[in-house]
């Protein structure tokens, strides 16, 4: 694949997968306010978006799904890395800039990204012992927490109805 088509894939990816998260949040303000069937329409176009995203993805050669167990273990290894390495350096550029609210919620991303490659790991026995596993994400930091959700989160310190079970 040419340089030039590997960016623009790359750029398409990243403008559809902001378009699906930014189009998921209009469609819960839609529901606060009342509009149910605008609501819809953000999460149908959002869906779309996704798919979008994810042929880019393929075309790049970065969604190789394989096996759960596998699946597993490269989410795990990503998530280490981000935590361990992408996120510290992201954290210290802004602290250099003297973006304080950015550098606070790398934090939280970090952390919680911590969290999860723990979870990742521990799902593989869940897996192996076929035993079911209920979580629940903190709305505020991303925080994932296997079983009842604490009474408060311990990445941003949110209070335990921030937590939404996940089926």
């Amino acid at each position: 694949m040419g340089t030039k088509t590997r960016e623009n894939l790359y750029r398409a990816f990243v403008g559809e997968a902001k378009a699906h998260r930014r189009l998921l949040a209009f469609a819960r303000k839609a529901d606060q306010e009342g509009y149910p069937d605008v609501a819809r329409l953000f999460r149908a176009v959002a869906y779309a978006e996704g798919i979008h995203a994810d042929m880019h993805l393929r075309l790049l050669g970065e969604t190789v799904v394989q096996d759960t167990e596998t699946n597993l273990q490269s989410s795990f290894e990503r998530e280490t890395t981000v935590s361990d390495v992408t996120y510290p350096q992201f954290i210290r550029e802004a602290e250099e800039e003297g973006e304080r609210r950015a550098a606070l919620a790398m934090s939280h991303a970090r952390d919680a990204e911590e969290a999860h490659a723990a979870l990742y790991k521990g799902a593989i026995g869940c897996l192996l012992r076929q035993e079911p596993c209920t979580y629940y994400v903190c709305d505020v930091c991303g925080y994932v927490h296997q079983g009842e959700p604490p009474t408060e989160c311990p990445v941003c310190g949110a209070k335990r109805e921030r937590f939404v079970r996940i089926d």
